[in-house]
């Protein structure tokens, strides 16, 4: 790792990070999308065979019950047991964010209010390449059941034998998950954005992916919703002399575990920094020297992370000043490692500096709302005056005729 100064022009690099859009990038997956949308399941199989190596026939997209089922044969026996307890704290955090919809009524026959209602279907996009990214299946699913989507499709890219990984599968059965197809890439979302006649389209896409998946998720946005646009995982940790130097050392080299991404620590106590680079000297990454954990905090902000860990003595003084943060761990006994896997909140969560704008994926990710709007006669001509001089201003005639109407 490298030891920079808080007033390096590194920084301004990670600060102005985003993701990196390719022409030739782009190029290929407009294609991709195109072929998929005019051609449906003959494109969709196409890219497969030209992708990820495998050649299936139409009827073979779509993942049978007797597969699943033939699944938890390949899976430790504890595997279901243990999957119990993530179920619970997933569900114990995601149940305080459901929403009822309202309604206010106001005087002279005025009733507002809001309908919240969830998404009819969702798909679901779990990355097989360098790992298969089982919890991303309850880290995303279960948000989604929670907040009432009716359908949920999961799509995630065949290995060289056709079959899509058996812990996969179990867990997208255990949470009854409705439909699992073998496809994956740019084409797989084409497929559920656009739908052929295996693949239903979706109203929405949650999911990483690699950066063909990113791409094809910004271009399909708009003819579907999605959750964000993710790039390579990203680690900021805040310490200074009084933090455990196995535990940083531990927690950026679990970070490095991922081929991209990016590891900071950001630290105030020199001696802590030249310790952790004699450890990780060789490995990705920065050490960012700061004056005082109060500009450690600045310029965490400024970086605004995926993944936050505050490692000094009093955690919640620092986390008072953080802003921008995908997910923030308090104190030496919250890595990283437990937001991805078991703590409760999604693993999803905004990189490449957008958690300046973005949040992790919620229940909110799978609602929309409605607004509720009622008048009487009586409130009506109350606001007909504002109403009528506003409509006037933009001159909007027929609007303007419309309240008048009423009124004749």
């Amino acid at each position: 790792m490298k030891i920079i100064r808080s007033t390096s022009k590194q920084l301004e690099k990670i600060y102005n990070r985003g993701i990196n859009r390719q022409a030739r990038v782009e190029d290929k997956v407009k294609k991709i999308l195109e072929d998929v949308r005019l051609f449906g399941d003959e494109a969709l199989l196409k890219y497969t065979r030209k992708f990820d190596s495998v050649k299936l026939a139409p009827r073979q997209l779509k993942v049978s019950q007797i597969e699943i089922s033939g699944a938890y044969q390949n899976t430790s026996a504890n595997f279901v047991s243990s999957l119990k307890i993530v179920i619970e704290n997933i569900n114990r955090f995601y149940r305080k964010q459901l929403r009822k919809s309202w309604r206010m009524s106001l005087p002279e026959g005025v009733m507002l209010g809001e309908n919240f209602t969830p998404l009819e279907r969702i798909g679901v996009y779990i990355p097989a390449g360098t790992a298969p990214l089982v919890s991303t299946v309850y880290m995303t699913v279960l948000p989604a059941k929670l907040a009432g989507v009716k359908k949920i499709a999961l799509i995630s890219p065949p290995d060289k034998s056709g079959q899509i990984n058996p812990h996969i599968l179990v867990v997208a059965d255990l949470l009854k998950v409705d439909e699992i197809y073998r496809a994956g890439g740019a084409q797989g979302i084409a497929a559920l954005a656009y739908g052929t006649k295996t693949i239903p389209r979706v109203d929405k896409i949650v999911g990483p992916g690699n950066i063909y998946v990113n791409e094809a998720k910004r271009q399909v946005f708009g003819t579907v919703d999605i959750d964000m646009i993710a790039g390579p995982t990203e680690l900021v940790i805040i310490a200074n002399r009084f933090s455990n130097p196995k535990f940083i050392i531990a927690d950026l080299r679990a970070q490095a575990e991922h081929a991209k991404g990016l590891a900071i620590l950001i630290t105030n106590s020199k001696s802590l920094a030249r310790e952790v680079k004699s450890q990780l000297d060789g490995e990705n990454g920065y050490i960012v020297l700061t004056k005082n954990l109060d500009q450690a905090v600045e310029i965490s902000n400024r970086i605004a992370p995926e993944h936050l860990e505050i490692l000094v003595q009093d955690p919640k003084r620092l986390l008072k000043g953080i802003k921008n943060a995908g997910a923030i761990f308090l104190g030496p006994y919250s890595p990283t490692a437990v937001g991805d896997y078991i703590a409760g909140p999604s693993h999803v969560l905004p990189t490449q500096g957008t958690a300046r704008f973005f949040s992790g994926l919620s229940v909110f990710d799978f609602v929309k709302s409605s607004h509720i709007i009622s008048y009487s006669k009586k409130s009506l001509e109350k606001v007909r005056e504002p109403l009528e001089k506003i409509a006037g201003i933009e001159g909007l005639q027929k609007h303007l005729d419309s309240v008048k109407a009423r009124f004749v």
